[in-house]
């Protein structure tokens, strides 16, 4: 299924938001509560199928699971335009930072991304999850075992935290990058997790114990600032929070999520 050509632009600076247009008959699918506000004409739907890829209820159930999975919600909601005008809808990213407007086209017609960064896409782009290559990435590497997948021809909007950097690495090319830091990548980039060397390394070099080994060719996109770096630094600074003993411990900070 082609998917619809939609127009956009985007609002804000450091805590942005993207406002869609609508021709008659087009639609957008979004993450349940990203949507900020819809003009009149706009109908909005929760579905488990939005692109009618039927499959029957099972196959649903089971695109729903996986869904799950990547830690979004069981549905996808869609929003449509049905009136003869063209009209907006607009969503907002959850956390502060940038908007990460992903031509797939440009892409190869597939990106890898974290397991929590869509936002929102054109109707027609079908959303999946992929597994990292190696049970060690999976077990080990701040995104968790799942990632989640992009395909088709059409835009498709991620949240990032902090600043956009984008690379393009070539053949055999290796960058070493914070696990939390990773926001999209093509699927010909080899991604897999390494272990800081040296004890002394790992336990006061302040980048934790395992970071994500990324081998081209293919285009990456990274984040500056991941929400929970941020957060964490939150509660360093709060100390009524670290005596309710919300600050994670050593091994939880390790294994939990990091994206």
């Amino acid at each position: 299924m082609a998917a619809d050509v939609i127009d956009y632009r985007l609002i804000g600076d450091d805590m942005q938001g993207v406002i869609i247009t609508l021709d008659p008959g087009e639609a957008v699918l979004a993450e349940a509560g990203a949507m900020m506000y819809m003009e009149d004409g706009i109908q909005m739907a929760t579905t488990l199928d939005p692109n009618n890829q039927g499959g029957g209820l099972f196959g649903k159930l089971v695109g729903a699971g996986k869904r799950m999975l990547t830690g979004e919600s069981f549905f996808i909601t869609l929003f449509g335009n049905t009136v003869n005008q063209r009209r907006d809808v607009a969503f907002a990213a959850p956390t502060p930072g940038k908007i990460l407007i992903a031509d797939l086209k440009s892409w190869g017609g597939e990106l890898i991304a974290q397991k929590d960064a869509f936002l929102c896409a054109a109707r027609g782009i079908d959303m999946d999850i992929a597994f990292t290559r190696r049970i060690g990435a999976g077990f080990f590497g701040g995104e968790g075992f799942i990632l989640q997948r992009l395909r088709g021809d059409g835009l498709a909007f991620l949240s990032a935290s902090g600043t956009l950097v984008e690379r393009e690495l070539a053949a055999g090319e290796v960058l070493r990058v914070d696990t939390g830091c990773l926001v999209a990548m093509q699927p010909s980039v080899d991604y897999d997790i390494e272990m800081v060397r040296g004890v002394k390394t790992m336990l006061f070099g302040g980048e934790g114990l395992f970071y994500v080994k990324l081998t081209g060719p293919g285009k990456i996109v990274l984040q500056t600032m991941p929400f929970s770096r941020l957060a964490e630094q939150v509660i360093a600074h709060a100390p009524a929070l670290q005596r309710q003993g919300t600050s994670r411990g050593l091994i939880g900070g390790i294994l939990g999520d990091q994206g």
